[in-house]
């Protein structure tokens, strides 16, 4: 049954529970009562702590990918975020209708008691005929759907190297959007395509925003695993125009692999760290990949460590906690041995989160 026919059967009202039953469901994976049902919504700029002395503080909010769930749908990843406590869902806008609904995302939303955080534009290759080819529209699409959802942050990739009219005007026309609304564009790094030596880049005017004037970006760890990049320099690099992070980990191969943090190569930990002692406002968004999972409870077991190594070291000094949690080491996790990649593989990976 399509979701747009289950909308009515979604409750709005105090004491009705009556669940949509979609054609996958995802009851009996996250079985039981939904503890967050009733949680106040929270500021999707951060939480609020309270320090030592009484006074709150901004602590960095936690939110898992609807990407992280692939090959299920946006609402299995709501069901994940509730159950595990995640704080909230950034919404990657993709094929699967239910990512390019407002109604049924408000909706999940209400349901499970978790907020849309951000939202991800459809400017992966693999999306490029999502709301249409035009670059422009879909990033006004997406403003408009985090207006209406509460989002703070849209997230943007640069634009291809054939996009010319698009990438021409990129920085401008990001100047003009930010004068219309309250929501920040957040432009993510991406990385060059290697193999045998050369080195292609694909994006327009450059992969990396840290070297432009964009006065808001995205910093994604699987992405700097791939390019070679330093993490934490560029994070100490950006200051405070790093508004949105996307942890996930790397080996440092020419896959983008956005593993559960702490099975890789990158600086997870230490820019955890970072983050919470620099008294980062901004979400920290669990991107990562579960494709490998074969049953829907070891997807959940993974989004679980990610979330448990992310609180962690949210919560550690800059230079203490361990490689991996007690979790990853539970589940067997291990650090994946580097293999090198072809163009035709890189080439795949210009569909990357």
């Amino acid at each position: 049954m399509p979701w747009q026919q289950i909308q009515p059967a979604l409750p709005r009202g105090p004491g009705q529970h009556a669940r949509p039953q979609p054609a996958r469901s995802c009851t009996a994976w996250c079985a039981g009562p939904h503890k967050l049902a009733e949680r106040k919504r929270p500021s999707p700029l951060g939480g609020e702590g309270v320090t030592l002395s009484g006074a709150k503080a901004i602590r960095p909010r936690i939110a898992l990918s609807t990407a992280s769930v692939f090959p299920d749908r946006a609402p299995d990843a709501f069901e994940a975020a509730a159950r595990l406590g995640y704080d909230g869902i950034e919404v990657m806008v993709s094929a699967d209708a239910v990512s390019q609904d407002v109604d049924v995302l408000r909706r999940l939303a209400d349901y499970h008691g978790v907020p849309v955080l951000a939202i991800h534009a459809p400017c992966l290759l693999i999306s490029q005929r999502v709301w249409g080819r035009e670059p422009w529209q879909k990033l006004i699409r997406s403003k408009d759907m985090a207006e209406k959802l509460g989002a703070r942050v849209v997230v943007v990739h640069p634009p291809f190297r054939w996009q010319r009219d698009y990438a021409h005007d990129f920085g401008p026309g990001l100047a003009r959007m930010r004068d219309e609304t309250d929501v920040v564009f957040a432009v993510e790094n991406m990385f060059p395509l290697r193999a045998r030596g050369a080195e292609v880049a694909p994006y327009a005017p450059d992969w990396n925003p840290v070297l432009m004037d964009f006065p808001h970006v995205t910093l994604d760890l699987s992405h700097t695993a791939v390019s070679g990049s330093d993490a934490l320099a560029m994070a100490g690099d950006l200051g405070d125009r790093l508004v949105h992070v996307h942890m996930a980990d790397g080996t440092g191969t020419n896959r983008d692999e956005h593993l559960v943090p702490g099975r890789g190569a990158q600086p997870c930990a230490p820019l955890l760290a970072k983050l919470a002692a620099d008294g980062y406002p901004g979400v920290v968004v669990l991107e990562v990949n579960t494709r490998r999972a074969g049953t829907r409870e070891a997807r959940l077991a993974d989004l679980a460590e990610a979330l448990d190594f992310t609180r962690t070291h949210l919560g550690a000094s800059p230079a203490t906690g361990p490689a991996t949690t007690p979790a990853a080491e539970a589940t067997g996790a291990r650090r994946l041995e580097p293999r090198t990649a072809g163009w035709a593989d890189q080439v795949g990976q210009l569909g990357a989160v």
